[in-house]
Formats: C-alpha cells, structure tokens, sequence
C-alpha cells in the first residue's frame, strides 16, 4: 500500500510539474532527465537484476536514436512508424552481440561490451553516408500530432515522454515481479546455484540483455523526436557511466533508485550551475558521501533500514501485560 502511494504521488507530481516550472528551459531539463530514466531502468535490469554490466548501454540508445533520425530524414517515414522501429532494431543487434558477449563473465563481459560501444560510436561517426557522420542528422521531425496534440509545443512533449516513463515503469515492474525477474535474480547471485535449479542461463541471460537494450533503444527514438539532432557522442561511454552513477546513488537493483538518481541528479548538477567549474569540486566529495554512507544507494539503504527494522521487530520477545489477574503475555 505504502509503494503505491509513493509512485502514486511521483506520478501526481510529474503530471504537476508543467504548472510548477518557472520556463519551458525547466521543461526541456525535466523531459531529457526522464528520457535518460528509461534508458537507466533499462541498464538496471541487465546490470542490477541479472548482475551483468553492460558498458555499451549508449550505444543501444544511439542505434534507437538513429534509426528514427534515418528513417524520417533520409526515407521520410512517419515519425511513429521508426520510432515503433527504434526499440526493435536496438533489441536485434543486441541479440547478435549479446550471442558473443554473454559468453564472458565478471569483468571479461564489461571490458568487451565497453570495446563494442566504441565500435558503435566509431561506425556512426565515420560511417558517413549512413549516418551523416559527425556532422550528424539535423532536421529531424517532431511526432506527428495525435489527437490533435502538437507535439512540436514543449508542454505537450514534456507529457509524451512522462507518458512513455510511465509505461516504462510499469512494463518493467511487471517484469521484475514476475518469475522471468526471479529467474534473472537467481541469475545475478550466482550463476552454478540457478543452473543447478534448472536454469538456462544463456538463454536468459540474452533474453534479459535484449530488454534491456530495449528500453534503451526506446529512450533514444524519445530522444531524436525530441532533440531533433543527432551527434555521435550520444554513443560516448561517458553516457553509460552517467546511467551507471543513476543507479549507484538512487539504489541499483531497485524500482524506484534508478529513476530517482536519473531525474535528481541533472537537477543537481543544473543547481549548481553558479559554480561554473567548482561545481565539480562541490559535486565530487557529494558523491563520495553518497557512496560512503549510503552504500546500496538512497532506495537501497531505505529498503534495508526497512527490512532489518522489521526482522528485529519480528525477533524481540512480546511485552508482559499486568492485569487484575496477574502477568500474562502480550
């Protein structure tokens, strides 16, 4: 009860938040921090539920970005149909890969997928006649209005990717909280004990790291709709290790940690903007802190404050109980 009344009010604050925002600028940081959320949920799920770190998340995100940059610009399909396309396209190419990848373990898997994103950003900057190279895609159109909703206006953007986070979220709660999600978990706390249960743990392995890149190719086809450029750097590592520090501070294998440490932390860094080039000084020794003191992250720390309040509780002997009759047992 208590967690939907947290992502109840998330929810009602979200859809508030357009009235609250003091310019469209506020919007504009709003929309692009929920974007990167389903792109980070997306990384959590492979990462934090199935214990397998992939580096080349941004690539994904990329191949979703311009595959809808291509389609619209260079064979004038409608927005909707590459976007529909963007997700898709990301989870086949992470089948191929993750084929040949998910083979390696611990570390070994990292060190190749970061070597695979770098491919990915050195084929979209010099693969010219495809993907324009590094002067990049301009010119990409805004979804067509559906409804009669102009989503060229920023308001009205702002609630389409609210809208699309909002599936996200909940599509993957649905999958966490079901057996393929435990599968994944058995997966992530050791992979002998879930093939002794019976587990395949390839096949689930790759199916875990095509959602993942699902969701993250889903976040791009958001973000070309609504950026309406693309540049290779959204294919930088720096971008996945931006995700992986959302996870880190929010709490990774959490619902709620990735999407709190993914809208939180531009907000932060947006705050301290008077700093200039100290901010860095000031942001660095904050993360520091976080990790030190909150190690499994705000949502992780909270959860286990919660879990080993409710154990001790559990454990302590009941309160004797004086009545008219003599001392009995609460």
């Amino acid at each position: 009860m208590n967690a939907k009344i947290g992502w109840s009010a998330l929810l009602a604050l979200g859809l508030a938040f357009p009235f609250m925002a003091g310019n469209d600028y506020h919007l504009t940081v709003m929309s692009t921090a929920y974007i990167y959320a389903i792109a980070t949920v997306g990384l959590n799920l492979i990462t934090g539920y199935t214990g397998q770190f992939n580096l080349a998340h941004s690539g994904f995100m990329a191949v979703g970005a311009y595959t809808v940059g291509i389609l619209t610009v260079d064979y004038q399909l409608p927005f909707w149909v590459a976007f529909a396309l963007s997700g898709v396209v990301a989870a086949g190419l992470g089948f191929f890969i993750g084929l040949v990848s998910l083979r390696l373990k611990t570390h070994f898997f990292s060190i190749f997928t970061m070597c695979v994103g770098y491919i990915m950003f050195l084929l979209i900057e010099k693969w010219d006649s495809l993907t324009h190279g590094s002067g990049g895609i301009v010119g990409i159109p805004a979804p067509e209005s559906v409804f009669g909703l102009d989503f060229a206006e920023p308001r009205t953007q702002y609630y389409l990717v609210l809208l699309f986070l909002a599936l996200s979220m909940w599509l993957m709660h649905r999958i966490v909280n079901s057996l393929l999600g435990r599968t994944f978990v058995a997966i992530r706390n050791g992979d002998e004990l879930a093939q002794a249960l019976g587990i395949n743990l390839m096949r689930n392995k790759l199916l875990a790291f095509m959602l993942s890149v699902f969701f993250a190719g889903l976040a791009g086809g958001l973000y070309a709709g609504y950026v309406r450029f693309l540049g290779p750097e959204l294919a930088s590592v720096e971008h996945t290790f931006d995700m992986t520090m959302y996870m880190l501070i929010g709490g990774i294998g959490t619902m709620a940690g990735p999407l709190l440490g993914a809208i939180g932390m531009p907000w932060l860094t947006q705050q301290l903007q008077f700093l200039q080039d100290y901010r860095f000084v000031v942001f660095g020794p904050m993360l520091v802190a976080l990790v030190i003191f909150l190690p499994h992250g705000i949502v992780g720390t909270w959860m286990a404050r919660r879990k080993r309040k409710a154990a001790q509780q559990a454990a302590a002997p009941p309160v004797p109980l004086v009545t008219s009759e003599g001392v009995s047992r609460a």
